[in-house]
């Protein structure tokens, strides 16, 4: 069965319709083994096919552009990346009356990256420090900029102020109002990014963090990815790590003030923006949500 639907136009996903999906269009695979993973994620349906490969199918029909950019993209991308990424290897047409287009990829073993799944976390930031280098320094010539397809991640925060504001006024029993309106308006003063856009990944969050025998395993989900401000990278300083954790990640990516501040004002905005939308269907989320505003209100107190 699928979840509580999260959208409003949420596609209903089941075994027996993927089933039907990889009968009519890949029937080398349609006795393989299928197994719905449990996932928090929000933008994709994922099903294990046999031991090595997954399956996604996009929860909205609005998503289905993310299936191109994962084809054309990620194959280039995987080489250069110090850590595995799932790469597509078929492409699946809408059928069976779902109206999209999905994906198989290679199924990348591991858990969510959450802080006690990480041996050293001093480590892990290292690692993550250094695969967020490594993608930002591939060509990214011919790149997507930010846009629908990506969550407008990589964007200047000031385009993301009115929607901000207005999931704090709809978080006012949830959230200290006056306190995250403060953190936003202090990095929302920050310069933009007036460099070269660069790739990003757009979404590094633990759910898409793979950790296996306590170490960084793999970077998963990649719809957010896009061409834009590499501050939309510094997600983990607040969505994965605190306080020590946090400082050994600054340090080892290394950016200048304005560049951090911009990364932790996404993260707030990120946070509030979720927060209500998902409060009754996604706790998961909901979870993270309040962590990421605690830990950015706690970055912003220790200066």
């Amino acid at each position: 069965m699928c979840p509580e639907k999260m959208h409003i136009d949420q596609l209903d996903i089941d075994v027996p319709m993927v089933r039907r999906l990889l009968a009519g269009q890949f029937p080398h695979w349609a006795d393989l083994s299928l197994t719905r993973v449990k996932s928090a994620g929000t933008e994709n349906a994922i099903y294990r096919l046999g031991d090595d490969l997954a399956i996604r199918l996009p929860y909205r029909s609005v998503n289905s552009t993310q299936v191109d950019k994962d084809h054309r993209w990620l194959p280039l991308l995987s080489p250069h990346l110090p850590l595995p990424i799932p790469v597509p290897v078929a492409k699946g047409a809408p059928a069976e009356g779902y109206p999209s287009q999905w994906s198989v990829c290679r199924w990348l073993p591991g858990e969510n990256a959450t802080l006690d799944r990480l041996a050293d976390l001093s480590q892990a930031a290292k690692d993550l420090a250094k695969f967020i280098h490594t993608l930002q320094q591939i060509d990214s010539t011919g790149g997507p900029a930010p846009g629908d397809h990506n969550f407008f991640r990589g964007i200047p925060l000031a385009d993301r102020d009115g929607y901000t504001r207005s999931a704090i006024a709809e978080s006012a029993s949830l959230v200290d109002s006056d306190a995250v309106t403060a953190a936003w308006e202090r990095d929302l003063q920050v310069p933009v990014w007036g460099e070269p856009p660069v790739w990003i990944h757009g979404d590094l969050a633990p759910g898409n963090l793979l950790a296996l025998s306590g170490q960084l395993s793999g970077v998963i989900d990649w719809g957010g990815l896009a061409v834009g401000d590499p501050a939309t990278e510094l997600l983990p300083a607040w969505n994965l790590f605190q306080r020590e954790s946090r400082g050994a990640f600054r340090a080892a990516i290394g950016v200048d003030d304005a560049t951090w501040a911009r990364g932790r004002g996404l993260a707030l905005s990120v946070a509030l923006v979720a927060l209500p939308y998902y409060l009754e269907t996604n706790s998961v989320i909901v979870r993270w949500a309040r962590y990421m505003i605690d830990e950015v209100l706690e970055d912003h107190e220790r200066g």
